[in-house]
């Protein structure tokens, strides 16, 4: 069984085991036709089920076979330009290379001794990030698996800098389009999910100030005690952006930390075109980035960034086995001093080598092409008398519903949209999302894939079409 160790005596074989399913990867990329199969529970948990894993094959190849038929076969794949569902985007090759690299190496990112080199690539590219947002020379931060865990340090933080013993005074506010993760972070800080103040949003699904500061001064008033503003830059079903520099305003007159969910918009800090839609962003205690979503990365890729970083000192606990005290006064970097987590991917190579390969140009072409394609579908969609779309885009996400020309009643037209997603996922032609808007069922392209075009917008809308009008005609013959 040390034949398997990957080491010095098995580097050949370690070679030809991975080349050979990268080709089968290769393989089915080049020979995707659709971004699923339909494949369904029922169809695939057979064959997963009979799999005996205490009788190995002892056969890469045989392994690689058989992963072709309970995975790679019916997986969806992001690749495909009618891949429309959910904030998953295509992936860079320089990225997908950084990954085979990291996971052959194996460096764990939370002390120096365990990574070297990964240490200062990890800083450098924080500080990257932090020059593009502009929060300043005292700014910091750490990789992270992802935005909810991002928001959930970052509120960490503000729970810390509030500085009051009373948990169930503290409030946050959001608005009613924010993450779900803000009222997960509240109830994991101790706080429950009714610290979570809801903001409203606008017709645009921005946040309301006016509602902002009338909340926080009724906060005041009642003895509460404002801990964060979570303001979002790129709202997951919406895309839309809150009025940043509006929000830094108050955040600055009530002494609030403010916080910017950018997880999804964080690819306009690479734009050519549409930096200024987060204009206000560098006024913000802390941001989440999810390079994973908008630059392009495979999961994961993440990070979470500080103004200051003397905050972080709140994630940090000294362990005399990993990062004893006396390796500050040393000034060795230990990422463990800043993170929530304590054994940790090398996750940042991915991106150090996309920028190192195309440049932030490079993502950021990438990310305006796939914004202005939005922009768009916005037309088609608000030029189709079939479609109801809710809002235009201010990233690269359109919530629309088909609405036939013959029925009028909500509770139906929902059944029918819900049904049309659902037959076009079965049928693997296209996959896209869903979501409620004011209580009714509506559908979502995200788009995320510079390869899709407004054809492929036209034709799963035909798709969409089609599907509920059958959905509508069968309810008709089965109600008469």
């Amino acid at each position: 069984m040390r034949s398997h160790l990957l080491n010095d005596t098995t580097a050949e074989h370690y070679r030809r085991s991975v080349t050979e399913g990268v080709e089968r990867v290769a393989a089915r990329l080049a020979t995707t036709e659709r971004p699923f199969t339909g494949v369904t529970v029922d169809a695939l948990s057979p064959l997963i089920d009979r799999i005996d894993l205490d009788r190995p094959l002892h056969d890469t190849a045989a392994v690689l076979d058989e992963l072709d038929e309970v995975y790679l076969r019916d997986a969806v794949y992001f690749h495909h330009p009618r891949y429309l569902a959910h904030l998953n985007c295509p992936v860079v090759i320089p990225a997908v290379l950084g990954e085979a690299v990291l996971s052959a190496v194996n460096s764990s990112l939370d002390t120096w001794d365990q990574s070297a080199g990964g240490t200062l690539i990890e800083r450098k590219l924080i500080d990257w990030t932090n020059e593009r947002i502009g929060l300043g020379p005292h700014a910091d931060g750490v990789f992270t698996s992802g935005g909810s865990q991002s928001n959930l340090q970052a509120l960490l933080l503000a729970r810390e800098e509030a500085k009051t013993d009373s948990l169930d005074t503290l409030r946050i506010f959001a608005s009613e389009v924010s993450h779900f993760s803000v009222k997960k972070s509240a109830k994991l800080l101790g706080l429950g999910q009714d610290a979570v103040v809801s903001i409203p949003v606008g017709a645009d699904k921005r946040m309301q100030t006016v509602a902002l500061a009338r909340e926080l001064e009724r906060c005041k008033d009642a003895g509460l005690v404002p801990m964060a503003v979570v303001a979002t830059a790129g709202t997951t079903d919406f895309g839309s952006i809150d009025p940043l520099p509006e929000v830094a305003v108050l955040c600055e007159q009530f002494g609030v930390w403010m916080h910017v969910d950018a997880a999804y918009g964080c690819g306009l800090l690479a734009s050519l075109k549409h930096r200024n839609r987060i204009d206000g962003i560098e006024r913000a205690d802390s941001v989440t980035v999810d390079y994973h979503k908008s630059f392009f990365q495979p999961v994961s890729s993440s990070a979470l960034l500080v103004r200051d970083a003397d905050t972080l000192r709140h994630a940090t606990y000294h362990a005399e086995y990993l990062n004893p005290r006396r390796m500050v006064q040393e000034r060795i970097p230990n990422q463990v001093d800043k993170s929530l987590q304590t054994t940790r991917r090398f996750d940042a190579l991915k991106l150090w080598m996309t920028l190192r390969v195309m440049g932030a140009d490079g993502i950021g072409q990438l990310f305006d092409e796939v914004c202005e394609l939005a922009a768009e579908g916005w037309k088609l969609l608000a030029a189709d008398p079939r479609f109801d779309v809710v809002v235009e885009p201010s990233l690269s996400t359109l919530v629309y519903r088909y609405i036939p020309a013959a029925v009028t009643d909500p509770a139906e037209i929902d059944r029918a949209n819900l049904y049309a997603r659902k037959a076009l996922f079965a049928s693997g032609d296209a996959v896209v999302a869903g979501t409620k808007v004011a209580g009714r069922h509506y559908l979502k392209f995200t788009l995320l894939n510079p390869e899709t075009t407004t054809d492929d917008i036209a034709a799963v809308l035909d798709l969409i079409a089609g599907h509920a009008e059958q959905y509508l005609g069968d309810s008709l013959d089965r109600a008469s």
